[in-house]
């Protein structure tokens, strides 16, 4: 037979149990809500504050080369000459440089020369700008578009063969560059 303090002993020996099982079990829950909490602040943040793609092909060497890692923020709405943009055109998510705003006029000559608004555009753009078939230069840009080019003019699929991007279809402005090293 047990004696009452024995018996005294074991119930306050099972209550802390208990209570240090309770305090576990808390623990966890509390962690879960944070983790939980963490994981939709960060897929709100990067589903409508920021936007992060692959670069596919070399439309905008050197700048952005194949397969870098692109971070973009998607609540700029107006952008300006030499912005870099991601864009969506026929289904395909496309990386290109502001060359002309709503009104501006683009014109390319047989020479390859860039003109925006009567203005030789020249940069640290290395590679000649030839006019593709489906525009006629010189070319006013629409309301609600820009005119975008990629800034490795020979590869780049840009305004030239698709003609404006419409601002709805504009997804963000680059802010960010990550060289892929072996990734």
């Amino acid at each position: 037979m047990m004696s009452k303090a024995q018996k005294s002993t074991n119930i306050s020996e099972v209550i802390k149990q208990r209570k240090s099982s309770l305090a576990i079990r808390t623990g966890y829950w509390q962690l879960f809500q944070r983790l939980l909490m963490l994981a939709v602040i960060v897929y709100l943040l990067f589903t409508q504050l920021f936007l992060i793609t692959r670069a596919s092909g070399n439309g905008m060497f050197p700048a952005i080369k194949d397969g870098d890692l692109i971070i973009g923020f998607r609540l700029q709405k107006e952008y300006i000459k030499n912005d870099v943009v991601i864009y969506e055109e026929n289904g395909n998510r496309n990386i290109g440089r502001v060359i002309g705003r709503e009104d501006d006029v683009v014109t390319i000559d047989k020479s390859g020369t860039l003109l925006v608004n009567g203005t030789v555009q020249t940069g640290e753009i290395m590679f000649p700008t030839n006019a593709k078939e489906g525009i006629k230069y010189p070319y006013r840009v629409p309301k609600d578009s820009i005119f975008v080019l990629g800034d490795y003019r020979i590869q780049a699929q840009d305004s030239r063969e698709f003609g404006p991007i419409l601002m709805n279809a504009v997804e963000g402005k680059v802010i960010t560059i990550l060289r892929r090293r072996s990734l």
